[in-house]
């Protein structure tokens, strides 16, 4: 039998993975977390923390929906490509020849692809999107093409990238009328059922109203306080921004977009999605890439597709590796929410930690293989008046880490065993590299303080108690 061994890495340090993205969402004061991390069916990461409302003091659950906001552009994409696929339409027709009402507009000729790739130099939201602070509903089906007729073209199709929702919500009525049934209709017969969804759907839900974590507001100030934001119907615009699911759920679909999963599409239309189509560079800085109905990104070496969303309350954030087959999704509640921070954490240390396996199965085929992780390391959180560190084994090497840094691998350090002692590796830097590592154990063995550096540092509670004297 073969060893899938990125699966082995992926289970051995899946509780770090919860118990790291727990620590970075309360010390960011985010009201709730909902976190999965998967990979080819398999899930290592369900985390629910925090609260689901916090004036209501509700905890948060892995079964609360979220409001996945932009995710839905990545769902619009899916539908028309199963569109191409049936012959029932082509990416390079002409939006008016689905939405004639278009036609003499400058918007007529703007295509299907142009559209999907936020190409076609289609207004963002139109001239009033006051919606988004639910100051005025979200537009209707004639308001939508109000604003196409009205407001239309920005900038000549193919001239800049220009990120649209009033683009995707066109997309939305393109499908009603090829497929001559509702935009939630055609979503749930061609992607929620197949995909076997049972907490995702293209619009708010009345007759689920109890199952939705409360979005919240963000914080100006770090001492403001948070108000529940009341969720409201997307109408037209639920083919940008109107669906609804779960972290768990996510994974789920996320893995339909992996090579080789036909569940959903074809791999050839798979790879048009995820193809680079923009790069957006603004005075030499890159801002970021899209494909076809999919954001494209990269975190360290590892390319990724995926989506972020942002909707009133909610802010959310999926991952995906087309061909190792990794998932991640991370789901905020808040306007202020990290969850592209903790999605890029959570992938950097996977990924951390599988180099850490290359390097000690590399090592023992040599005269000077790794020793083994001490059964009795100092692994844990530990505290000083300087910070907070974490000492982990990460792919068979302990690792120190900054469990409060955004990115902790770009601080990581390593400590190595030699003869059974610990000891910072021997690099350059500007800490204690090289030096060895005190330990402190109570009469039954247990961790009760360590020197990372010149330092002690205490168990984080224990650090607490001497702290408040």
């Amino acid at each position: 039998m073969t060893v899938d061994r990125t699966a082995s890495i992926l289970r051995s340090v899946a509780p770090y993975l919860a118990e790291w993205a727990a620590f970075q969402a309360a010390y960011h004061g985010q009201p709730g977390l909902q976190l999965a991390v998967g990979r080819r069916g398999e899930v290592f990461v369900d985390l629910a923390w925090g609260a689901a409302n916090l004036e209501t003091g509700e905890p948060l659950t892995s079964d609360h929906l979220f409001r996945v906001a932009s995710h839905s552009k990545t769902f619009t994409g899916v539908l028309v490509m199963q569109l191409v696929e049936r012959g029932a339409l082509r990416l390079d027709d002409p939006v008016s020849t689905h939405v004639p009402e278009l036609t003499g507009t400058p918007a007529a000729g703007v295509t299907l692809r142009e559209l999907l790739g936020h190409q076609g130099g289609i207004v963002r939201d139109s001239s009033d999107g006051d919606f988004w602070q639910h100051h005025k509903p979200f537009l209707d089906r004639d308001e939508v093409l109000d604003v196409v007729r009205t407001e239309g073209v920005v900038f000549e199709p193919n001239e800049h990238f220009k990120y649209t929702n009033i683009g995707y919500s066109l997309l939305g009525i393109v499908i009603e009328r090829v497929t001559g049934t509702t935009y939630g209709e055609a979503a749930r017969t061609a992607v929620v059922e197949p995909l076997g969804l049972t907490r995702t759907g293209t619009e708010l839900d009345p007759a689920r109203s109890a199952e939705y974590a409360a979005g919240h507001t963000g914080r100006i100030a770090h001492d403001d306080a948070r108000r529940v934001v009341p969720h409201v119907d997307t109408r037209a615009m639920a083919a940008a921004t109107g669906w609804y699911s779960t972290a768990l759920e996510m994974v789920r679909y996320g893995s339909a977009h992996v090579l080789g999963d036909t569940t959903l599409l074809t791999d050839a239309s798979k790879r048009i999605m995820q193809r680079e189509e923009s790069r957006v560079v603004v005075r030499g800085q890159e801002r970021g890439r899209y494909g076809v109905g999919l954001e494209v990104g990269a975190v360290g070496d590892r390319e990724l597709v995926g989506h972020s969303g942002g909707y009133p309350g909610h802010i959310t954030r999926t991952w995906i590796d087309p061909v190792d087959g990794l998932v991640v999704s991370a789901l905020t509640n808040a306007v202020d929410g990290i969850a592209t921070q903790i999605a890029n954490g959570v992938i950097t240390l996977v990924d951390l930690a599988l180099a850490a396996a290359d390097e000690v199965a590399k090592a023992s085929g040599t005269a000077g293989p790794v020793e083994p992780v001490p059964a009795d390391a100092p692994v844990g959180r530990f505290a000083n008046l300087w910070g907070v560190a974490d000492v982990v084994d990460l792919g068979g090497m302990l690792h120190v880490l900054n469990s409060r840094a955004a990115q902790p691998v770009e601080q990581a350090t390593r400590l190595v065993v030699r003869d059974g002692a610990l000891f910072h590796e021997s690099v350059a830097g500007f800490g204690t590299v090289g030096e060895p590592v005190q330990v402190e154990r109570a009469d039954d063995g247990a961790v009760t303080a360590v020197r990372l550096g010149a330092m002690t540092s205490w168990p984080v509670e224990e650090y607490r108690r001497r702290a408040a004297g």
